[in-house]
């Protein structure tokens, strides 16, 4: 049995963490990832998800919303940290999933849905890898847009933060943002705020 718990941790140390229903086809008793976690191997992440102690680095909760979100996209506030656009630490993760999708019941981490068109959820996807977890967060030009889309959720205040910082730090085009904000329908809302800064 000690063996199985080598071979678990040993995944883990590679892939970041493990979901208890994966155990069965990786041929691994489920009884070596309860001992695991009674030697404090292991932590439970979320319900059914498990990693090392030192999972948690400064973007682990981000790793474990997508495994419990799998078909989610990290956006707004979340995404604004993680591009490190803002100082704001959110305590919940901000996850973009499809308008008619079901909502996830999760219990760890703290997370608040927000519903984008089938377009809007696809436009600006980047994929990124954190404690071996993939997980799809908004491009910055993306981010920035959605802040104005969402601005009565995040405040004003927020997004027109979110703009001068990328395009201080020049880490945005004009034509990025237009794009995006065509699609999102906000190129009204941004126009004037765009060209007081070209």
């Amino acid at each position: 049995m000690e063996n199985a718990e080598v071979t678990l941790v040993e995944l883990i140390r590679t892939h970041g963490v493990i979901r208890s229903s994966d155990l069965a086809s990786l041929g691994i008793p489920r009884v070596a990832l309860t001992r695991a976690v009674r030697r404090g191997q292991l932590v439970r992440v979320s319900r059914g998800v498990y990693g090392l102690r030192e999972f948690r680095s400064e973007h682990g909760t981000l790793a474990a919303a997508a495994i419990r979100v799998p078909k989610g996209v990290i956006c707004l506030l979340s995404a604004l940290q993680f591009h490190g656009l803002t100082t704001q630490a959110p305590f919940e993760v901000w996850v973009a999933i499809a308008n008619k999708a079901a909502a996830p019941q999760i219990d760890y981490p703290p997370v608040r849905i927000v519903r984008f068109s089938d377009a809007t959820l696809s436009l600006g996807v980047e994929e990124h890898t954190i404690d071996g977890v993939a997980i799809r967060v908004t491009s910055i030009a993306k981010t920035v847009v959605d802040c104005f889309k969402f601005r009565n959720k995040i405040g004003m205040d927020v997004a027109l933060e979110s703009l001068r910082e990328a395009w201080r730090d020049k880490r945005v085009t004009s034509q990025d943002i237009w794009h995006c904000a065509k699609v999102c329908r906000v190129a009204n809302v941004m126009r004037p705020y765009l060209e007081s800064l070209t």
